[in-house]
C-alpha cells in the first residue's frame, strides 16, 4: 500500500507544481501557460532503434491571455484540478464521468458552458498525461475493461481499501476480466508460465480455454476481444518484462494483423505512451496466406476480402516498419493479389482441438513473424 501512496503522492505533486508555476506567472504580471507536447501526425515517428511508435520532440505552448486559446487554456486547468480531486478522495470515475463532473454552466448570468461535449475535454486528458508523463490511469480516470487472462498468473489487487489475490488458474469459464489500470494498487505475485499468448477473438480464447491449453502448455491465455484496450496492451507489457515470450494469434487479414502490430509497436493515436505500451519482442505466430500451403484443408475456408479488406491491407504497406519487413510485404500482397482472407476459426474445420495442435506445432518450430 506504501508504494501506490507514494505513487499518488507523486502524481499529485506534479499537478499542484503545474498550478503554482501558473501562479507564479500571474504574480510576475505574465500571462500563465502550459507547455505539453505536440500529438499531430507531423511529431509521430517509428523509432526503429527502440522498435516502437513514439512522439517526437515537438511542443506546443497555450496561454490563457490568447483569444484563441483562452477557452481550451481554462478546460486542462479545471480537469487538472478535478483529477486532484479525485486522487485526494481515491476516487475514480472515467472520462465520461469527469466530463459530467465539469459541465456546468460558469455564472448565474452567463449562458456558457465550460464544456459543451466530450470530445473537447477527452483531448485535453491526453495533453496532461503528456504534460505530466503520467497515464490517465494515474490521474484516477479509467478506461472500459476489455480483456480476459486465463493461465498460470497470480495476482495481488489492492483497490477501494481492500486487498484481493486473483489466480487465473481458477477463474472458471469467464477468466479474469483485465482493468483499465494494471498499475496502480496491482502486483504480480506469482508468473509461473513458459510463454504468452494473445488470442484475437473471444469464442477463440473460450475454445482453447475449454481445452485447458494454458494448462497443457504453461502459457498465460489472453483475449483483447479485438483491437488491444490500453489496460491488456499495458499488462502484455509488463508480462515481457519478466522475460516471457509474447506470441499473437489473429485472423489472416489486414485488421487481424494490426492488432498484432498495435501490440507489437504500440499506435499512433496513444504514440505519447511509447514504451508503456509497446511491445517490440512479440513475434506473430498466424494466421498466415503460408497457412493455406501448409494446411491444405484450408484452402477450401477463405472468404472473399471485402473492399474496405483491400484498402486496410493498402494502407498497411504504406506504414514504415511494417514495411521493412520483407515477410510482411508478402502477406499483403498475397491479399491483394488474391483478394482472400482466413479467419482463425476456419482452424477447427478438421475438429475442434485441431487449433490447439497448430498452436503447438507452429510454436515449437518457431514458425513466426516478426
Amino acid at each position: 500500500m506504501a508504494a501506490a501512496a507514494r505513487k499518488e503522492n507523486e502524481v499529485i505533486g506534479k499537478l499542484e507544481r503545474l498550478g503554482l508555476s501558473m501562479l507564479e506567472e500571474i504574480k510576475s504580471e505574465a500571462s500563465p501557460s502550459f507547455t505539453t507536447a505536440l500529438r499531430s501526425k507531423g511529431n509521430i515517428i517509428y523509432d526503429e532503434g527502440v522498435g516502437y511508435i513514439r512522439l517526437g520532440d515537438k511542443t506546443e505552448e497555450r496561454r490563457f491571455i490568447n483569444v484563441g486559446q483562452a477557452r481550451k487554456f481554462m478546460q486542462t486547468v479545471a480537469i487538472a484540478a478535478k483529477c486532484k480531486k479525485f486522487l485526494r478522495e481515491n476516487s475514480h470515475t472515467s472520462i465520461r464521468g469527469l466530463y459530467y463532473q465539469l459541465k456546468f454552466s460558469l455564472g448565474e448570468d452567463l449562458d456558457e458552458e465550460l464544456f459543451s461535449e466530450q470530445s473537447e475535454s477527452n483531448p485535453l486528458v491526453e495533453d496532461l498525461e503528456v504534460a505530466l508523463n503520467v497515464k490517465r490511469e494515474d490521474l484516477n480516470l479509467n478506461t472500459d475493461r476489455k480483456g480476459v487472462v486465463a493461465g498460470p498468473l497470480v495476482l495481488k489487487d489492492k483497490f477501494g481499501g481492500e486487498e484481493t489475490i486473483i489466480d487465473c488458474t481458477k477463474q472458471g469459464r469467464s477468466g479474469w476480466m483485465i482493468p483499465s489500470d494494471v498499475d496502480n494498487g496491482m502486483e504480480f505475485i506469482e508468473v509461473d508460465a513458459d510463454y504468452v499468448l494473445v488470442v484475437e477473438k473471444d469464442a477463440m480464447w473460450q475454445r482453447l480455454n475449454e481445452d485447458k491449453f494454458w494448462k497443457k502448455e504453461n502459457c498465460i491465455l489472453i483475449t483483447p476481444k479485438g483491437q488491444a484496450s490500453r489496460g491488456c496492451r499495458r499488462l502484455i507489457r509488463k508480462l515481457a518484462s519478466r522475460k516471457l515470450p509474447v506470441y499473437v494469434f489473429t485472423d489472416c487479414d489486414a485488421w487481424g494483423w494490426y492488432i498484432y502490430w498495435a501490440i507489437k509497436t504500440g499506435s499512433m493515436n496513444l504514440a505519447y505512451l511509447g514504451s508503456d505500451i509497446a511491445t517490440p519482442e512479440a513475434k506473430f505466430v498466424g494466421v498466415t496466406m503460408g497457412d493455406i500451403k501448409d494446411y491444405e484443408f484450408l484452402g477450401q475456408l477463405t472468404i472473399n476480402a471485402k473492399e474496405v479488406d483491400i484498402k486496410r491491407a493498402e494502407e498497411m504497406l504504406t506504414y514504415d516498419w511494417i514495411a521493412h519487413h520483407k515477410d510482411w510485404v508478402n502477406e499483403l500482397k498475397t491479399v491483394l493479389k488474391t483478394k482472400k482472407k482466413l479467419e482463425q476459426d476456419a482452424l477447427q474445420g478438421p475438429r475442434l482441438s485441431f487449433v490447439g495442435d497448430y498452436l503447438k506445432e507452429k510454436i515449437a518450430k518457431r514458425k513466426f513473424l516478426a
